[in-house]
């Protein structure tokens, strides 16, 4: 496969496939904004609750897409995703974003996840570059303003993970069930890092620039394992690290996005110590990879157990990760590795009869209808932005 066939399947694929899925079944003319859910049978849920991070993200992939291809559907979209989270998802009393509404707009669970500040943050950004529109960019500001008043750990480094609506630290701190319990992840930080890049793009602000390196850094001394580089995944308040669960996907999704954060930063100390971390990580990401192209979801190294199955949002990752590999090295190898992972998702993963993506493909090949084809965690992100960042690259 050549880059120009590469470059043309991915942009049809974004184009033709899943953008239109987001835009044509998941808008939600009712009750405003997009639905919350269609099932992994494609059964439209229209009262499932409306999660923070899908709406998020969906202001992000609209934002991203009007931004490289000025369809003004897209930008449509975008501003329609912006009111609908203004409207109902900032909390007016005690600042931030709820976890999740209702289905007609009402708070559900008012906890502030900072995992979910940062996404809220991100995507203002990318609506600010896409449209010029200065509000967001000011409500983009307020979330970093907001995220290191409330979480960051001035004693010990790094951020805290979630609050009560009145910013009173929680005890169940997690994203979800299938993570420990713990103060601070490496999840977090890496989407912190990712929304603080975004906003350092266009706004070279001082303090945020100190907090980006400083983020940079944790990452290379704190969170990359010294022997494995593999990311450790959950740390104590201390950062002594409680889990031996490798994620392959959070590896090769972190490669690229520590690099980029150096490179937008532009600090002159940080790019050749950054530059190698980030293609150790990808190189131990590297031990998920299968011979059809595609990387299995995780390991625990406790119990020596393999999740073989491919997720939709790690074989994203990985056609990102192994073309920065690539433009780092200019190894072939890499090239070829983005190559058979983008082959894998084009003959595996899309589902050309019903639009979008399955969740994930089994070991046997079987796709899994048991998780949404769009919910609270099943966004059209990983994806649109693989597309993107070919086509941008």
């Amino acid at each position: 496969m050549t880059f120009q066939q590469l470059k043309s399947e991915v942009r049809e694929e974004l184009l033709q496939n899943i953008l239109p899925f987001w835009s044509e079944k998941m808008t939600d003319q009712k009750n405003g904004g997009f639905y919350g859910r269609i099932d992994g049978n494609n059964q439209l849920i229209q009262n499932a609750d409306k999660g923070g991070i899908l709406n998020a993200r969906i202001l992000w992939s609209f934002s991203a897409a009007y931004l490289q291809e000025k369809n003004p559907l897209y930008l449509e979209l975008a501003n329609r995703a912006k009111d609908f989270i203004l409207a109902h998802f900032f909390d007016p009393e005690f600042g931030g974003t709820y976890w999740t509404i209702s289905f007609d707009g009402k708070p559900v669970d008012t906890k502030k996840q900072i995992y979910s500040q940062a996404f809220f943050l991100y995507a203002f950004t990318e609506h600010y570059r896409a449209s010029g529109n200065e509000s967001s960019l000011q409500t983009a500001i307020g979330l970093f303003r907001l995220i290191e008043k409330r979480s960051f750990d001035a004693e010990r480094n790094g951020y805290f993970e979630a609050y009560s609506r009145n910013w009173e630290l929680l005890e169940d701190l997690r994203l979800s069930e299938k993570d420990a319990n713990e103060k601070k992840t490496m999840n977090t930080h890496l989407h912190i890092l990712e929304a603080y890049t975004n906003l350092y793009r266009v706004w070279k602000d001082p303090e945020l620039a100190r907090q980006l390196r400083n983020l940079i850094l944790i990452f290379t001394e704190k969170i990359v394992n010294a022997t494995t580089k593999h990311l450790d995944l959950f740390f104590d308040e201390n950062w002594n690290s409680k889990a031996k669960i490798v994620s392959y996907g959070h590896d090769i999704e972190a490669s690229w996005l520590i690099d980029e954060a150096a490179r937008i930063l532009a600090d002159q100390e940080l790019p050749t110590i950054v530059q190698k971390t980030c293609i150790q990580i990808a190189e131990a990401a590297c031990e998920g990879l299968q011979p059809d192209g595609s990387i299995v979801y995780e390991k625990d190294s406790t119990t020596g157990h393999l999740d073989k199955d491919r997720h939709w949002w790690v074989q994203s990752e990985a056609v990102v990760g192994f073309l920065n590999a690539y433009e780092l090295t200019d190894n072939t190898e890499w090239r070829n590795k983005a190559m058979k992972c983008w082959k894998y998702i084009s003959e595996n993963l899309i589902d050309r009869a019903d639009g979008e993506w399955f969740w994930s493909i089994s070991d046997e090949g079987i796709a899994n209808r048991k998780e949404d084809k769009a919910g609270f965690w099943k966004c059209p992100y990983h994806n649109s932005r693989m597309c993107l960042e070919v086509l941008s690259r």
